[in-house]
């Protein structure tokens, strides 16, 4: 008997292995997949404008990413004595023009670096409403608290959003052949819009991923978080406590997902070895002192030394001096 409703999965466009170089933009829901993917010791850059809710300010990073320009004070605004970029969420922010610019161009470059040699890039996109700052006619990736006069609200349609994104998609190819593409579409519900609105504004960006994904479909594949979530866990104890955001347990059963269908077999068993090294690593001795606790840590590193053997690039050294500094303390 089943007792709840699974989503059909079929045969991914693409996979992604520990070879991968992954960049993942968009969302809050995008740093809860990327820092999974960072713990476990894929090669990844989260979020380098901060957490980005809308297709425009994620194509937007993308462009600046692609040909990066520094920022000046210009391009910042002083708000209640802490400096802001349009385009960057507030992580980014400061008391100090010269700390927000060095935040912002520091990692600009990092990130451009990384995206001309990623092999894979998620996409998590969050809602179809974006802000334009009137003073300007831009659209905004956040408004930094500023009064809601200063901007026009509206939803892009689906259309608007592939158009955008078409020409975009082509540059990073360009630049990139081998990129790969994973959309999304953020299982978090933006209530502020509305309950009928935010409906709406996910639909909408469902039609404008399908689009592009049936465009191109040699490099664009999708992955269904907003359905698991909604369909797969129909279930508030699946909830955080605002009802809105996806509670610990739903976020992993997604991994779960994420795990099964998009890793590849090696990537998934060399995962598997990682979780026991990170089990072991974890693990708090009764007797420290004792001669079995250093044949615990001397089995651990002979473990990290076959995971390093078959992944030479896994970044395991800080792992492998601590458990070399518990030995010499054993």
């Amino acid at each position: 008997m089943e007792l709840y409703t699974r989503i059909p999965w079929t045969k991914p466009r693409f996979q992604f292995d520990y070879a991968d170089r992954i960049t993942l933009m968009g969302s809050c829901f995008a740093e809860s997949i990327g820092s999974l993917l960072t713990e476990n010791k894929f090669t990844t850059d989260v979020n380098p404008f901060g957490i980005l809710y809308n297709p425009a300010s994620v194509a937007e990073g993308l462009r600046m990413l692609l040909h990066p320009e520094r920022f000046t004070p210009e391009d910042l605004f002083l708000h209640e004595g802490t400096y802001h970029s349009f385009a960057h969420h507030g992580r980014f922010s400061s008391t100090s023009a010269d700390e927000c610019l060095e935040r912002i161009n520091d990692r600009l470059f990092q990130s451009s670096d990384f995206l001309r040699e990623a092999t894979r890039l998620v996409i998590t996109l969050g809602t179809a409403y974006v802000y334009r700052l009137r003073s300007t006619g831009k659209i905004v990736a956040n408004c930094h608290k500023l009064p809601e006069g200063l901007f026009e609200r509206r939803r892009l349609s689906a259309s608007e959003i592939v158009e955008e994104w078409r020409p975009l998609l082509l540059a990073l190819w360009e630049q990139n052949p081998e990129l790969k593409i994973l959309f999304t579409v953020s299982p978090i519900r933006h209530w502020k819009d509305g309950a009928h609105e935010n409906q709406l504004s996910k639909a909408t960006l469902l039609l404008a991923e399908e689009a592009l994904r049936q465009e191109f479909p040699e490099r664009i594949d999708y992955f269904p978080a907003y359905e698991i979530l909604l369909d797969e866990l129909r279930d508030y104890r699946f909830y955080a406590d605002d009802m809105l955001h996806p509670s610990p347990l739903a976020v992993d059963y997604i991994w779960q997902h994420f795990v099964g269908h998009l890793l590849s077999a090696d990537a998934r068993s060399a995962l598997t070895e990682w979780e026991g090294i990170r089990k072991a690593l974890l693990h708090k001795p009764f007797h420290p002192e004792s001669e079995a606790y250093a044949g615990f840590l001397r089995n651990t590193l002979a473990r990290i030394a076959r995971l390093r053997e078959r992944l030479p690039s896994l970044p395991l050294d800080k792992e492998e001096e601590e458990l070399r500094g518990k030995l010499r303390e054993a």
